[in-house]
């Protein structure tokens, strides 16, 4: 690749895409956090350890109609997008359950709201590792 094509193609963060056990990761920082769960999945920390989870994302939206309000209230609720986790485990010390993360240097607008309504949607909290 010349140096031309790879300025077109740096990541405009700064991130540098790194390969890991088949897998291509966005960031140098991700393949590490990768190969840590990895350590811990072995160790017996932690399981069930999930790559690129993805969460739909759902608003309740109603038409002003008794037939809208009722889909609404029976669930029928339309996608409006989705996020895409780094990480998903399940973690087998206490304190015991799921574990979202994020592998973060730079948090865009898209990404704090996002983030925002999974948590909200899903009642979970996203880890950030930063």
């Amino acid at each position: 690749m010349t140096r031309r094509n790879e300025a077109l193609h740096r990541h405009k963060y700064g991130a540098v895409r790194t390969e890991r056990d088949g897998y291509i990761f966005a960031s140098k920082a991700e393949a590490a956090r990768y190969a840590e769960l990895k350590l811990m999945e072995k160790a017996g920390l932690i399981e069930s350890l999930e790559l690129q989870p993805v969460f739909p994302l759902r608003v309740l939206l109603t038409t002003g109609t008794f037939k809208g309000a009722g889909k609404a209230l029976a669930g029928e609720y339309p996608t409006i997008g989705k996020y895409i986790a780094d990480f998903k485990y399940f973690r087998l010390e206490p304190p015991t359950g799921w574990i979202v993360e994020e592998v973060k240097g730079f948090k865009t607008a898209l990404y704090k709201w996002k983030k925002k309504h999974v948590e909200a949607q899903y009642g979970i909290t996203v880890t950030e590792v930063l």
